[in-house]
């Protein structure tokens, strides 16, 4: 009797120890592979990199917290370098690897070529920094049944209408549009022609420009001649530098407006003193703000050891969009793709964000997560980007829910 008591203690002992030897082995949870899709390097890198660095740090948080029912987040990485044929092949290649989701795309035209093949494999894409409408609506209802294309940054029509009454209210009545020659920049003299129409506003004269364009001078004698009393131009931070450094050398000192992109590092430093006062439409600005929006900046700062953004506002939408996403994955219990899109269009939980406050931001009608109340005027004042109105400021420590 003595030696099986023996006996027992030291199995009891070997269970015990094995239990422990098993508890500190790292997790054998089949992680969760999710695709991260941008521009990582190029002139649109400064978008991508931030995204990116957006998305990290929200995987690791959903991580440090369990991950999803248990199932770490594994990102498998790809750059596009903003070619659209490598943004299909990239999209190819997450759809092969049978990732759950997909997010990313910053540039229009690489959507356009990537959307086809998750919409094909039912596999959803939440796009974090592109704003071309078509991306969203292509697949929308009546064209598809289920859409599973999604969206967490501004459409350039909401630009474009924000720009425009913006203009209105400055009093400049007759407008000059340049625009880059790629998707973006048809999209965007689309979108602004329409809300230029809207607003009573004139478009007094077009003009359209090379990625790589250093001389600017010849479009801009052309629109000045044209009695322009403002420039709105639609492209990325290099391109938009040469813009702004041309309105300079020839001292022409009419209000320069564009896209979102004003916003760049790489416009900003290109353009050094030239870029004071270009005005742009922003969902994020990176000042104090709300709690959520300084307890992201404070966590992309202790993690990147840096508080320098190039491009603050792809890495606020990256950042949130994942951290739905995240709430997506545990709501369907399934990493299967039309349980995944289901959910989003259905989430049962707000999100308090670092650029909104999200209360059911999808439906089955609507794949737009931002809406014109989300969106303020952004100015570049000392070298980076503030409010351009102080009631924006004070109107952007409120939540701003989507409105309907």
């Amino acid at each position: 009797m003595r030696g099986t008591c023996h006996w027992l203690s030291v199995l009891l002992r070997l269970a015990a120890v094995s239990a422990l030897a098993i508890a500190a082995l790292p997790s054998l949870a089949q992680p969760i592979r999710i695709g991260l899709s941008g521009p990582f390097s190029g002139g649109s890198s400064p978008m991508g990199e931030s995204m990116r660095n957006g998305v990290r740090l929200a995987v690791e948080e959903i991580n440090a917290i369990g991950g999803i029912h248990g199932q770490p987040i594994e990102l498998i990485e790809r750059d596009d370098q903003a070619r659209n044929e490598l943004g299909a092949q990239v999209a190819a290649e997450l759809v092969k690897m049978k990732v759950a989701a997909t997010i990313g795309i910053v540039n229009t035209g690489v959507g356009l070529a990537s959307i086809e093949y998750y919409q094909r494999a039912r596999i959803p894409l939440l796009v974090a920094v592109s704003t071309g409408p078509a991306l969203t609506r292509k697949y929308a209802p009546p064209a598809s049944t289920a859409n599973f294309i999604f969206r967490v940054s501004p459409t350039l029509d909401l630009e474009a209408a924000i720009l425009a009454a913006d203009l209105k209210k400055r009093g400049s009545q007759r407008v000059a549009l340049l625009a880059d020659d790629t998707s973006y920049g048809d999209s965007g003299v689309a979108a602004f022609t329409a809300a230029a129409r809207t607003a009573s506003l004139e478009v007094v004269a077009t003009e359209r420009f090379t990625i790589g364009a250093i001389r600017m001078d010849d479009a801009l004698r052309r629109v000045r001649s044209a009695g322009a009393q403002a420039v709105v131009a639609w492209g990325i931070g290099p391109e938009l530098a040469q813009i702004a450094k041309a309105m300079t050398m020839s001292r022409w000192r009419a209000p320069l407006l564009g896209s979102w992109t004003l916003s760049m590092r790489n416009f900003i430093d290109a353009a050094g003193s030239s870029a004071e006062g270009a005005l742009m439409p922003q969902t994020f600005i990176q000042d104090a703000g709300s709690t959520a929006k300084n307890s992201f900046l404070l966590a992309y700062g202790r993690h990147f050891k840096t508080d320098l953004i190039p491009s603050p506002m792809s890495a606020a939408q990256g950042y949130d969009g994942m951290h739905l996403l995240a709430l997506a994955l545990r709501q369907a219990r399934s990493t299967e793709g039309n349980a995944i899109r289901q959910a989003l269009e259905n989430l049962d939980s707000r999100y308090q964000g670092a650029v909104t406050s999200y209360d059911y931001p999808f439906s089955a009608a609507d794949h737009d997560a931002i809406t014109t109340n989300m969106i303020v005027i952004g100015k570049v004042s000392g070298g980076r980007v503030d409010y351009a109105y102080r009631e924006d400021q004070r109107r952007s420590a409120l939540l701003r829910v989507k409105s309907k």
